[in-house]
């Protein structure tokens, strides 16, 4: 049976594939984004299964991350894409680092964004305890902006469950190299940018370090003072996407893709 994944789209150009966080959509949206890249890229937003207009689910099964990297890759083959560029925000970062490691041919470039690379995470377990038993302890904005995207019947129950998702991996962190990859990111053939928040509070003390030393040819970018969300974060958003689109702009040259940038560069 063939699942339909929805999705939002503007632009043309070269495919940018937009993956959400743990949240959905509507807490960090894309949309000063879309106003500066729709010229050039073709950007697609979907849903992962349980959000916005998506399947709703009952519980995400261990390995969500992985899961929602094969979900994505369907998805580009529901429309043909054969070659795109990733921006992955948070949990969407996960995803796209998977999908890289799977299908590295596929990928031009990758936009990491508030990563998560360490299964072990003590500074956040208050944070994901909350979502698992008490979402509107976020409070009221939070509860709002949930509510609108994914319905005032459903929104707790999906924070719940994404909560006991990640409360799984902090208590079952069995994987020898004690991270969200199996240990196979340093295999990562795909150019990677990644832009960070140096405020970020989802950030353990020495994760990036240790990222870094995984992946000594990522590309770091940190951003200061921001904090979990610098493209949809007013004071930095213009820096993020400054940043992103001269790396997108870089790769895209050297593989003489035809997005604007590349044809002009010939």
């Amino acid at each position: 049976m063939t699942v339909i994944i929805p999705y939002r789209e503007w632009g043309q150009g070269t495919p940018l594939l937009f993956l959400h966080g743990g949240w959905g959509y509507a807490m960090y949206p894309f949309d000063i984004q879309i106003a500066a890249l729709r010229d050039r890229y073709r950007i697609l937003i979907p849903d992962r299964a349980g959000y916005g207009k998506a399947a709703r689910v009952t519980s995400f099964p261990r390995g969500f991350h992985e899961n929602a990297a094969r979900e994505m890759l369907e998805f580009l083959d529901s429309l043909n894409i054969e070659r795109c560029v990733l921006w992955g925000h948070s949990d969407g970062a996960v995803t796209a680092i998977r999908m890289g490691l799977s299908q590295p041919e596929r990928f031009s470039a990758i936009v990491g964004e508030a990563i998560h690379y360490d299964r072990s995470k003590p500074s956040s377990r208050a944070f994901f305890e909350t979502a698992a038993t008490n979402p509107r302890g976020f409070g009221s904005g939070v509860a709002k902006a949930m509510a609108s995207e994914h319905g005032e019947d459903y929104w707790e129950f999906l924070m719940r469950v994404h909560g006991k998702a990640w409360l799984d991996i902090l208590d079952n962190c069995s994987d020898p190299e004690q991270d969200l990859y199996s240990g196979r990111i340093g295999e990562l053939p795909v150019p990677t940018l990644l832009i960070h928040g140096s405020r970020d509070p989802r950030t353990e003390a020495g994760e990036l370090d240790r990222l870094q030393e995984a992946l000594p040819a990522l590309r770091v970018h940190l951003i200061s003072g921001a904090t979990h969300s610098p493209h949809s974060e007013p004071e930095y958003a213009s820096e993020a996407t400054r940043v992103v689109e001269a790396f997108l702009k870089e790769c895209l040259t050297r593989l003489q893709l035809p997005s604007d940038e590349a044809r002009l560069s010939q």
